[in-house]
């Protein structure tokens, strides 16, 4: 079997049981060495080969898992984060169902969760904005029409923006041309949840400088919104006055009009 597990947001201990289970009984471990802290490769066992997919390419990976697992080999491809959040990890279980080969998904915790743990921050808040933007900007690598940063920045909603620390200044015209107000609470959070891991607060119109003097050019998420705010309104969840299939509203002593 074949199993792709979200290492986690960088925090050893931040991967999950089933991941961690997985890596202590892998016979094959190929994982993303430029982005997964490898002192998660201790829980592998002795006799495991461990491969690291930095300098591979995807018919290579596909190539070192198949003959592997075939031969009945526990196979474990090891990606940050979550796989699901810029894990390319559909063309590799594409090519696999060709194949006829069998693989499971393991979820882990994504970087802009510990982005949020990080900062402390509830990036849903009631009054301020209850949809979360996860993108990045157009780089090497296009993004399709009506999905750039500007085309998102018009809802105002919270955003969390991958792979574009090092193009801050360009970031910061996008927001702003979108709808942002340059006030706008930002911040850079940079390798969430690893030892060495900075928060840079500023807002959306001193992304540049923020960056430029904290030296962060890759490896941080950018977050956007006023959830990073101080203003919200209180939860009807827990209000008393708020009735739900768990709990009737309390009773009020005023007379009806």
């Amino acid at each position: 079997m074949i199993y792709f597990v979200g290492a986690g947001s960088g925090a050893v201990d931040l991967i999950t049981v089933r991941g961690k289970d997985l890596l202590e009984k892998a016979d094959l471990i190929i994982y993303a060495g430029s982005l997964v802290n490898k002192n998660l490769l201790k829980y592998a066992r002795p006799t495991c080969t461990i491969m690291d997919s930095a300098a591979m390419t995807l018919e290579e990976v596909v190539g070192a898992m198949v003959p592997a697992a075939r031969a009945g080999k526990l196979v474990v491809r090891l990606h940050t984060g979550d796989p699901s959040v810029y894990g390319a990890h559909r063309e590799q279980m594409d090519l696999l169902k060709a194949g006829g080969d069998e693989f499971e998904v393991v979820p882990g915790v994504s970087s802009f969760c510990a982005a949020a743990a990080a900062l402390k921050a509830e990036y849903t808040l009631p009054g301020v904005s209850q949809s979360v933007i996860i993108t990045r900007m157009e780089g090497r690598t296009g993004v399709p029409i009506g999905q750039h940063i500007a085309d998102y920045a018009a809802h105002n909603a919270t955003m969390v923006i991958f792979l574009s620390s090092g193009m801050t200044e360009k970031l910061s015209e996008e927001l702003i041309a979108g709808g942002y107000n340059e006030n706008t609470p930002a911040a850079i959070v940079y390798k969430a949840s690893w030892p060495d891991q900075k928060i840079v607060h500023c807002t959306v119109g001193t992304l540049k400088e923020a960056a430029l003097e904290h030296n962060i050019t890759n490896l941080a998420l950018i977050t956007v919104g006023n959830f990073l705010g101080n203003e919200y309104q209180r939860s009807e969840l827990y209000s008393p006055t708020f009735s739900h299939r768990f709990r009737k509203a309390a009773e009020t002593d005023s007379e009806p009009e």
